[in-house]
């Protein structure tokens, strides 16, 4: 009787390997102790760690529109990797999306502007204004997109001003503060007022964009799989 072939793993299905169990993890499951109910809820959790994670999240949402050409795991990896990159400091990639999404933006304008000047010249007036206003959402959000990038290259300086306060019997004159009979006396003397400027934040905090070795499966617990896209 010929052997039944290996199943493929479906790309679409997120697998619990070493990507989202620790060593921590493995050490509870293999647990003497440990009943395979109690087990099975801890798997249970370990499934809602991994799917709570923005990159996971992120992936599932990549691979539905992608179809079934992704790999969801490959697509975690690639998310974290960008994911360290921007806490570690680097925008590059922030900035290279947001100059393609303005060139998207400004192809789409382009393109429904046509449409409606399409629809204008062959008399259907409502189908023109439909693509005009369309249009011109585009290039408003391309507007905001340039704007967005133009902050992130060039961060606006935050100052925080303390207010002062002054009692009923002092007087402000001329950027000084003085009780009665103490005018020209400098500000400093009288009141404290100071301003705060936020500086760039220079701590990085940065995550480990680890490269996965293959891990053995740990009995039948490692080979659960939880499926993006039903419901």
């Amino acid at each position: 009787m010929a052997k039944k072939a290996k199943q493929k793993p479906n790309p679409a299905h997120l697998r619990l390997d070493e990507r989202f169990i620790t060593e921590a993890d493995k050490q509870k499951l293999l647990a003497s102790e440990l009943t395979e109910e109690k087990k099975a809820d801890f798997l249970a959790g370990v499934t809602a760690r991994a799917m709570s994670e923005p990159a996971t999240r992120a992936a599932s949402v990549i691979q539905e529109f992608q179809g079934d050409s992704l790999n969801i795991n490959s697509v975690v990896d690639e998310l974290r990797q960008q994911v360290a990159a921007v806490q570690g400091g680097n925008m590059q990639r922030p900035e290279a999306m947001l100059v393609a999404q303005a060139h998207t933006l400004d192809a789409l304008f382009s393109y429904l502007a046509r449409r409606s000047h399409r629809n204008s010249d062959a008399g259907f007036l409502d189908a023109a204004e439909r693509y005009l206003r369309l249009a011109l959402k585009a290039q408003a959000q391309a507007v905001r997109t340039i704007e967005a990038l133009g902050e992130l290259k060039n961060p606006r300086p935050v100052t925080f001003v303390r207010q002062a306060n002054v009692a009923q019997n002092q007087q402000v004159v001329n950027g000084t503060a003085s009780q009665a009979g103490d005018f020209g006396k400098p500000a400093e003397q009288t009141i404290s007022e100071e301003a705060y400027e936020l500086l760039p934040n220079t701590r990085t905090q940065s995550i480990e964009s680890a490269t996965y070795p293959a891990m053995e499966a740990v009995g039948t617990l490692h080979r659960a799989e939880v499926r993006n896209g039903e419901g």
